[in-house]
């Protein structure tokens, strides 16, 4: 092949102009960068984008899971409110209110399931018939009558007798 110059061609040609036939290397080296930045630029979006959640991370279950959703909604919807919701959620620290309650529930059920009878209470295994009733022993006792106090002297008109004294 000749490679001759077009009449109307100017004697400096700048390099990123290639003659017929040869290939083009900016042309290769943009292609190349451009596919480069585009997944540079998709990494970090998706980075960025997951910041919240990573954020989110130390906090407890539930408030992990409403930041990854918020976000999750912020991707699909592109709508930055979500996002910054998110992000302000992962920042704030929530009281955790579950695991008193849970171990509350677990003491309840191991309470629930233990095998401990009090001292005063006879066996299980003893009939009815056989235990004393608590009722009919309270009404054997004789009940003895409240005496009113004296408001200061500690004496009452009522019971003459009361510390040793006779009016």
């Amino acid at each position: 092949m000749d490679v001759s110059k077009h009449p109307i061609a100017i004697d400096h040609v700048p390099a990123f102009i290639t003659a017929p036939g040869q290939t083009d290397i900016l042309f290769n080296f943009v292609i190349v960068f451009l596919i480069c930045m585009i997944f540079a630029v998709g990494t970090l979006y998706l980075r960025l984008h997951a910041l919240p959640e990573q954020m989110a991370h130390r906090t407890n279950k539930v408030q992990l899971q409403v930041v990854a959703v918020l976000a999750l909604i912020a991707l699909f919807t592109h709508n930055q409110l979500f996002w910054i919701a998110a992000l302000l959620l992962a920042m704030i620290e929530l009281p955790n209110f579950i695991t008193p309650v849970t171990s509350m529930a677990k003491s309840l059920n191991r309470i629930a399931r233990s095998t401990y009878v009090p001292q005063n209470y006879p066996p299980a295994s003893v009939p009815a018939a056989q235990q004393p009733a608590p009722v009919a022993e309270a009404a054997a006792k004789p009940v003895e009558p409240v005496q009113p106090q004296a408001a200061q002297d500690g004496h009452s008109s009522h019971n003459p007798d009361q510390n040793g004294e006779k009016q």
